[in-house]
């Protein structure tokens, strides 16, 4: 039988792991790199940690993209933490309101069959040039920047043959919407999705772009498509066709499963409050009435986009009580929708313009009013993502935005007809050579002095897992907690992520205030957990404060990938919580022999309450994963692994 795109990817990069079968450990060696501020300090303090003197991957690019608000200092000590790190260790620097991680590196980083590894949980929108493209914790992207490689536990590869053609009004987002549908949050966890058929010809990278970053919330690690003409067209237009090469899935390429989306059948789709699994028809939706409309920023913010919500606001006015804002995704396609009319034609229309950051997708500015509707083309509706605690915010594709606009209303779009798209100009190539950084020889890059302010300090260093163990729960919480709620997003906590100490007072503030403080009085404790416990974004920040507050198990009924593998990272034992537990806040838990249960290979633990019950947690790792945990986390058995080789 033939191959995956995925595995054939996969195994040209292969260090260790065999056979790559779904469930066994792997590492494969890596191409690319790409971080972002938010995460970006903790990744570089770690990095530093690792002692290495350059980077140890052929390209890793730094994009200041979260965190550009600056309402005071702390943000922009960040920043030149940053630039002096990047211009130290040889990692390219990409400056404030530049543009967006995701869009500019598709500009001009990505390459066909190569793999990239990011510190943000988005960075999947690189599978839209036929890269094995995936997010993970700072702290595994440090280390694999550091060219140790990347570990995984390797996936399922699910096909989704795409047939048919989009209707009018439908889009990319629609195509991701349905598979949302299909699959909830949850569905996708241990898989990746790999795109075939006779309709993926027909999608724009900048749409297979769409459909890969979003992809990431039905939990699935990430999603490939072939690198065909359409990546070929791509690369030419942003002045790269030789890094093209036709790269593809085997015509009898065997999945571990595979299932199909007929486009022609698609309608128009929008993710109510608060999950994006949450997936209804615009139709079948009751009257909605929005404030807020919100197009680009991560995802839905190419010019292809953009040009879309322009076409149907052509001559006509935002309806008065919307608020409609445009993000682009990078300078370069602020550049073309300036040149070719488009910018022109959504501030005619009422558009607030904003400068191509992240911005409202995570909380950073046009927070909308409590209870009401916020319409927004984004990737995540989790609660209080967008800055505000009792938001209501629905996810929708750019054509859904634009009717809704101007309707004041949610409405689809179809009933306009065929759109005729203002004709892109050509980028101006020389914006990201203008602005980004190149990396310094090696005899400057030595004499940089890296500067810290008073907001960078660096994480702690976990002791060993204890042998034994007793603590009391600190909290109970149910399922599909994001890690939006552990290291919340917004400009006041996300400013405060570089200092352990200070994000820690906004840990679960939205569950329960009063964590923090419990947390200090009790040295410690335990977080229990429903399913899907830290799904969302890769902020390790979410299992860096538990650590930085005494926590060294976290029992949950499941979990999402990248929080699990950044509690492991962090010396923290992921354990698995039995259906019908009743564990209440304030109970005693003893633990005997958690070491022990570790390092043989068990695969439960009994744990006993102080009134006397019995407990079972459920012990799901792999033999790398507890050799981390044994070692007392990612860094020490890096770190004791590289002591070794060196006295070798």
């Amino acid at each position: 039988m033939g191959d995956t795109l995925t595995r054939k990817t996969l195994r040209a990069h292969l260090v260790s792991g065999g056979a790559l079968s779904a469930g066994l450990d792997c590492t494969v060696s890596v191409d690319q790199i790409l971080v972002e501020d938010a995460t970006g300090t903790m990744a570089a303090m770690q990095f530093e940690m690792l002692g290495v003197d350059r980077i140890g991957v052929p390209l890793a690019v730094m994009y200041i993209d979260h965190n550009v608000l600056q309402i005071d200092d702390r943000n922009m000590q960040d920043h030149r933490y940053l630039r002096s790190f990047c211009d130290r260790y040889g990692v390219r620097y990409s400056p404030p309101g530049h543009g967006i991680s995701h869009y500019i590196h598709l500009e001009k980083f990505g390459k066909p069959g190569e793999i990239l590894v990011g510190a943000d949980s988005h960075t999947s929108m690189g599978g839209a040039l036929g890269m094995f493209a995936l997010g993970a914790g700072g702290l595994e992207v440090a280390v694999a920047m550091a060219g140790y490689g990347f570990d995984f536990v390797c996936p399922e590869v699910v096909g989704v043959e795409l047939t048919g053609e989009l209707g009018i009004a439908v889009e990319a987002k629609d195509i991701v919407l349905e598979l949302l549908r299909r699959h909830g949050v949850r569905g996708g966890r241990g898989k990746v999705f790999e795109f075939f058929g006779e309709a993926v010809e027909r999608l724009s990278v900048s749409a297979r772009a769409t459909i890969c970053n979003m992809i990431v919330e039905t939990g699935a690690m990430t999603a490939m498509f072939p690198s065909d003409e359409q990546t070929r067209l791509w690369l030419r237009s942003q002045g790269r066709e030789s890094d093209f090469i036709p790269l593809a899935a085997d015509a009898d390429a065997e999945f571990d499963a595979v299932e199909r989306v007929d486009l022609s059948v698609l309608r128009p789709l929008v993710a109510v409050p608060h999950s994006p699994g949450n997936v209804v028809a615009v139709a079948d939706l009751p009257p909605t009435p929005v404030v807020q409309v919100c197009v680009g920023s991560s995802v839905n913010s190419s010019y292809d986009d953009l040009a879309t919500v322009a076409a149907i606001l052509d001559g006509r006015s935002v309806h008065p009580g919307v608020q409609l804002t445009v993000t682009p995704g990078s300078r370069q396609i602020l550049q073309m929708i300036i040149a070719s009319g488009v910018y022109e034609t959504l501030m005619k229309a009422g558009a607030r313009m904003l400068e191509p950051i992240c911005g409202p997708c995570v909380g950073i500015g046009q927070a909308p009013i409590a209870g009401a509707a916020s319409l927004r083309t984004f990737n995540r509706n989790f609660p209080g993502r967008s800055g505000t605690a009792e938001d209501q915010v629905y996810l929708c594709s750019p054509s859904t935005a634009a009717a809704s606009a101007l309707t004041g209303t949610i409405t689809e779009a179809t009933g306009l007809g065929p759109l005729e798209l203002v004709a892109a100009a050509a980028p101006d190539l020389g914006l990201h050579e203008a602005n980004i950084t190149r990396v310094l020889p090696e005899a400057e890059r030595r004499n940089v002095q890296i500067e810290r302010g008073s907001n960078l300090v660096p994480p702690p260093l976990p002791e060993p897992l204890p042998a034994d163990l007793k603590a009391r729960v600190l909290i109970v919480v149910g399922d599909d907690i994001s890690t939006g709620d552990m290291a919340p997003d917004g400009v006041i906590a996300m400013s405060v992520w570089s200092n352990l100490a200070v994000c820690a007072r906004f840990m679960f503030n939205r569950l329960d205030p009063g964590f923090h403080d419990r947390a200090i009085d009790w040295g410690g404790g335990i977080i229990v957990g429903g399913e899907n416990y830290g799904q969302g974004s890769s902020r390790e920040h979410a299992a860096l404060i538990p650590l930085h507050l005494g926590v060294r198990i976290v029992a949950a009924k499941s979990y999402a990938r990248i929080h699990r593998r950044n509690l492991i990272a962090a010396g923290i034992a992921p354990l698995i919580r039995p259906a019908g537990d009743t564990t209440d806040e304030g109970d005693e838990w003893s633990i005997s022999g958690l070491q022990a249960a570790i390092a043989h290979g068990h695969s439960e633990l009994t744990v006993t309450t102080r009134d006397g019950r019995t407990l079972v947690l459920g012990i799901q790792l792999s033999p790398a994963e507890r050799e981390i945990l044994l070692a007392g986390g990612l860094l020490a058995q890096v770190n004791g692994v590289s002591r070794q080789l060196a006295i070798a």
